[in-house]
């Protein structure tokens, strides 16, 4: 007893001539003033940061807004999702948006939308992240929107949603970004646009930075691609690079994922908002987690394939169904994806991982009659390993950044791999009757 009262700050002289009854009054009594003053700190704490957040939010700028995103949660034809970041909590997160008009005019007609938000404790503090999924749109028509907290606003973006029919149209697809992303993958994803203004979405096939759980590292990764990301809905694939070891060999997906990336939903615990696919003027994108769960998706794959009435089928995922890299192996990949991809007649397979430019349909039967999709290894970043010389390639590449623009029409499927200073190292077409 006496080490508990010296522990408050002061000696019971008198202790031992106390009655137990008493010697128990005095102790709740001091429980009171602890924990009461406890409460109060924790209140006054609680008011100040509120205190603190009403300021922050009274001084707001329009650069206040950051890591502004458009994402691909529902029907793109009807929806368009939009996430976006601050360092303080807001008094209200609201999105406008306006159909989009040559008048400087337009935004008298916009409709406000309120945000839902979430927090995340990040290796830079508390970071705030607020998200919208604009509903009940007109097809194929520009909308402008921006975002702030009612008083403050970002500037004015704009996108077009989806056409109806099936309507020719472009995108870009963008291997591994990863290392040095502010300095040296910035020209990238910057060159493809310049190559492809109008481009409809762009595919990111994993690893877009090192680590996981970098908030510096995903800083760089917004930062590098600015408005773009804001301008052009973006398709991104978990690579292993978006995934920590956590103990027991289980890997975690980064904490940044869900709430900066507004994504399908998929009723399956570990790949939710990793597995999804999107119908874009008949063509289907199937998004795919190689790190696990491989057989859950093949099955999941076979459901999504049977019931497909696009006229083409694009997969995307991180880790490559062949290796073109030296000391890398996909087996399970193989055993388990490759015959739906074959199955089903998917025609282009997408992937990153690598480091290498690789394309081709894989090893060939004798008589030269190869079957299946066309599948392509790409890199956008600095990052560079070796070609290991597998014979399964038609068109290979090491040391190089490179984009790539998909155009698609209803009989012609028309791919180019462009270096990011222009000249187009690799193409190809598939043509349907």
């Amino acid at each position: 007893m006496t080490r508990i009262y010296a522990m408050l700050g002061f000696i019971p002289w008198g202790l031992p001539m106390l009655k137990s009854k008493s010697i128990h009054l005095l102790l709740s009594v001091i429980f009171l003033i602890f924990t009461t003053a406890s409460r109060t700190a924790g209140a006054n704490r609680y008011q100040e940061n509120s205190r603190r957040d009403s300021a922050a939010n009274e001084n707001l700028g329009s650069e206040s807004f950051k890591h502004i995103i458009l994402t691909l949660q529902e029907d793109p034809r009807y929806t368009q999702a939009v996430t976006w970041r601050t360092d303080v909590r807001l008094n209200q997160a609201i999105a406008e948006i306006a159909l989009s008009y040559p008048s400087p005019d337009f935004g008298k007609s916009a409709k406000k939308y309120q945000a839902k938000t979430s927090r995340l404790k990040t290796d830079k503090g508390l970071k705030y992240y607020h998200s919208v999924n604009f509903k009940n749109l007109l097809a194929d028509t520009v909308y402008a929107y921006r975002v702030g907290n009612g008083k403050v606003w970002s500037e004015w973006f704009q996108f077009r949603t989806a056409s109806e029919k099936l309507k020719d149209f472009s995108f870009i697809y963008l291997g591994d970004a990863q290392h040095d992303v502010y300095s040296l993958w910035s020209r990238t994803i910057r060159a493809a646009v310049i190559e492809a203004p109008r481009a409809r979405f762009i595919i990111h096939a994993g690893d877009m930075v090192d680590r996981p759980n970098s908030d510096r590292q995903w800083d760089e990764w917004f930062r590098a691609g600015g408005w773009i990301l804001a301008m052009i809905p973006n398709v991104p694939v978990a690579g292993n690079h978006e995934y920590s070891k956590q103990g027991l060999g289980r890997f975690t997906l980064s904490k940044y994922w869900k709430s900066q990336f507004a994504l399908p939903k998929l009723d399956h615990e570990d790949l939710d908002k990793t597995v999804y696919n999107i119908d874009f003027q008949g063509v289907r994108v199937i998004v795919l987690n190689s790190n696990l769960a491989i057989k859950d998706q093949a099955k999941w794959m076979e459901n999504v394939l049977s019931n497909n009435s696009n006229r083409w089928t694009i997969i995307a995922a991180h880790h490559p169904i062949y290796s073109s890299a030296k000391r890398r192996r996909n087996k399970p990949l193989n055993n388990y994806w490759k015959p739906v991809f074959e199955k089903y007649k998917v025609d282009l397979v997408l992937q990153g991982h690598d480091h290498v430019y690789a394309r081709g349909r894989g090893p060939c039967p004798e008589g030269g009659n190869c079957r299946g999709p066309i599948y392509v290894t790409s890199v956008s970043g600095p990052g560079m390993y070796k070609l290991d010389g597998r014979n399964w390639m038609d068109r290979a590449a090491e040391n190089m950044q490179l984009f790539q623009v998909i155009s698609v029409s209803e009989n012609t499927l028309s791919y180019q791999s462009i270096t990011v200073t222009g000249e187009v190292y690799d193409a190809f077409e598939i043509v349907k009757d």
